[in-house]
């Protein structure tokens, strides 16, 4: 257990808890989400003299003295395995990987081996320890979809390019095949996301409280028969967004069988081909790009407009 004594001082008065605590803790504790602050306070581990019960919302004012107790993490059992990587790019601070299709990027309950995560600590002497259930990884990509992922190998780089991923700064571009001839040469979907009503492991565009906006460009550079060619640009990046999305338009992803429920391909037809971002070190604007995958290629090659 660790325990941290917190002032609100005159410029923090009236900021609601959960943001007050969300900066001043990773100021000592780097890595804590805003997720992770509101469990401490609702399990009443944050206590104060001047108010009792605190909520995540509530106002603190200046003057107030906090408690917060966070329970210490076990250490990880993550062990290396030797994973064949392509690496796009390494240097000090970050590497970026070029993932391939069905591997998943970290362990999750019951699942220890056999990720990107076990590769990383076998090819790389140093990651971040941000979260250490996820050494290095700064976003994802599901299992399904291939293409590029930036790594971070130390803190400092990692709390940077989780910034950027926050500010919507970091470009990103996605090649996609999809289901039938979409009518628009380019358009925005702006449509809010949520865990899927009764399938808990789906989520859906949802207008109920509790769904998160999400944002997705598309454009279309051609269209076939049957299906088209997309480059997709997400400016949010919510759990499953680009296949959630373009199902919900009536252009389901070529493979995806959760959304969509299609099976004309064998796999899924997204692919993270292009990323940029600043360098958390040099400040200067790099970028990455990879090839389309010979998959997809064969398919487009065999079919006519």
């Amino acid at each position: 257990m660790s325990e941290y004594r917190l002032k609100v001082s005159c410029e923090e008065n009236g900021r609601r808890l959960d943001l007050f605590l969300f900066d001043s803790l990773n100021k000592e504790r780097p890595g804590l989400s805003r997720t992770s602050i509101k469990k401490i306070i609702q399990e009443g581990r944050v206590v104060s003299e001047n108010f009792r019960s605190p909520k995540p919302h509530q106002k603190v004012k200046a003057g107030d003295r906090i408690r917060v107790v966070i329970e210490d993490k076990e250490p990880s059992l993550l062990k290396p395995e030797e994973i064949s990587l392509d690496v796009v790019y390494e240097d000090d601070d970050l590497a970026v990987i070029n993932k391939p299709v069905g591997l998943v990027v970290h362990p999750a309950a019951g699942n220890q081996e056999h990720t990107l995560v076990n590769a990383l600590l076998h090819r790389f002497k140093n990651l971040s320890g941000i979260n250490p259930l996820r050494p290095g990884i700064v976003h994802r990509l599901d299992k399904e979809t291939s293409g590029l992922l930036v790594i971070a190998k130390n803190n400092p780089s990692h709390l940077n390019l989780a910034a950027q991923f926050a500010k919507h700064t970091i470009k990103r571009k996605y090649i996609a095949i999809v289901k039938g001839k979409v009518e628009f040469d380019q358009d925005v979907i702006e449509a809010p996301i949520a865990r899927h009503t009764f399938k808990r492991k789906n989520m859906a565009v949802s207008f109920l409280g509790n769904a998160k906006y999400a944002k997705t460009h598309y454009r279309t550079l051609k269209r076939f028969a049957d299906f088209s060619l997309l480059e997709l640009e997400p400016f949010t990046g919510r759990t499953h967004q680009l296949r959630v999305h373009l199902d919900f338009i009536g252009h389901p992803i070529l493979g995806d069988n959760k959304y969509g429920r299609n099976n004309e391909f064998k796999r899924l037809c997204l692919h993270a081909k292009y990323i940029g971002f600043i360098h958390p070190a040099s400040g200067k604007f790099i970028e990455f790009d990879s090839a389309v995958p010979k998959e997809f290629g064969a398919l487009l090659k065999h079919k006519k407009s």
